[in-house]
């Protein structure tokens, strides 16, 4: 049977791995085989996944239209999908934020007959625009919901303090935050105001871009984005690598791969609803669905944070720390 839970205050009903599509982004990630992760996507639903995050910034409309793919061969009542709204792109391929009232509505429409349905169950603001007013965005929101294009809208990328200021205009239900058990920056202050708003919490980067599948030696590189990161880099690379695979022997005694104890544990956290995964393979999000439902003991959960307490680094560039 497959594994729902409430995502907050929103009525959805979602798996609590969600399938993310970031990776189609070939500026971060290299160019993925678009069979694969269509491959990937229904093996995912298959496996009870339910859940389809993508953005129109990813391989500027490139997810949008794999995914819209797949979705003409699945039961859309079934399914929700979240899609976000921020980057205006212009002709020579470079973007702007832009979260004014025609531009919103222009990108919905287009996302709309890009994925091939109705309505987008879940609209999230990617980013936030210094520029536009809060009162002018939500009023555009809401007009969409009004007239049926999407089902409930949030953020990404949002502060708590940005957090506190948008719910002044309108039901923003939803919140996408980067979380990672090595960067759990938002325990202290983003996941208690969800939790007590009842704001349903979809992370993304669980794995922290892959360095806590325990797959790695922290000798490798990277030709991707990640050549540019400090976590995969030097020492510091090594030290969380090691550290990482060290957890292998806590792993075994309950079954599982590094990989799904980690995200295992991740989805413990009272205030995250829903983990986002980056997904190449039918394989990796086999891996990943095999959690839903799983818990590690108190006394072990605390041991994973403890092996995945290690300090920060400088940041080396930040342009890599940007989804």
């Amino acid at each position: 049977m497959s594994t729902r839970v409430p995502f907050g205050r929103t009525a959805l009903e979602v798996s609590p791995v969600c399938f993310g599509t970031w990776q189609l982004s070939p500026r971060f990630w290299g160019e993925q085989p678009e069979a694969d992760l269509i491959a990937a996507m229904r093996a995912g639903f298959d496996a009870g996944v339910n859940f389809f995050d993508t953005a129109d910034a990813y391989g500027d409309g490139l997810a949008e239209t794999v995914l819209g793919k797949v979705l003409r061969d699945l039961p859309r009542d079934e399914l929700v999908i979240c899609t976000k709204v921020f980057n205006h792109f212009k002709p020579d391929a470079s973007r702007y934020p832009d979260l004014s009232a025609d531009y919103i509505a222009a990108r919905c429409d287009i996302q709309l007959k890009r994925m091939g349905i109705e309505t987008i169950d879940l609209y999230l603001l990617h980013m936030y625009d210094p520029l536009t007013p809060l009162d002018e965005v939500t009023e555009t929101l809401e007009r969409l919901k009004a007239q049926g294009k999407i089902r409930r809208y949030g953020t990404s990328n949002f502060t708590t303090e940005q957090m506190h200021a948008v719910e002044w205009f309108g039901a923003y239900d939803a919140c996408q935050p980067p979380y990672s058990l090595l960067a759990p920056d938002i325990e202290r202050d983003l996941l208690p105001h969800c939790q007590a708003a009842n704001i349903g919490v979809m992370v993304y980067s669980p794995l922290h871009k892959g360095l806590l599948s325990g797959k790695y030696t922290g000798d490798e590189t990277f030709d991707d984005f990640r050549q540019y990161h400090a976590d995969f880099t030097g020492e510091r690379f090594r030290t969380v690598a090691q550290a990482v695979r060290g957890l292998a022997p806590l792993a075994d005694q309950y079954g599982l791969s590094i990989y799904q104890l980690v995200l295992t544990a991740t989805l413990m956290h009272p205030g995250i609803h829903v983990a986002v995964v980056g997904i190449k393979t039918p394989t990796q999000i086999v891996e990943a669905a095999a959690v839903m439902g799983k818990q590690l003991s108190r006394e072990d959960y605390f041991e994973v944070r403890k092996a995945l307490t290690i300090k920060p680094p400088k940041i080396k560039d930040a342009r890599a720390q940007v989804k």
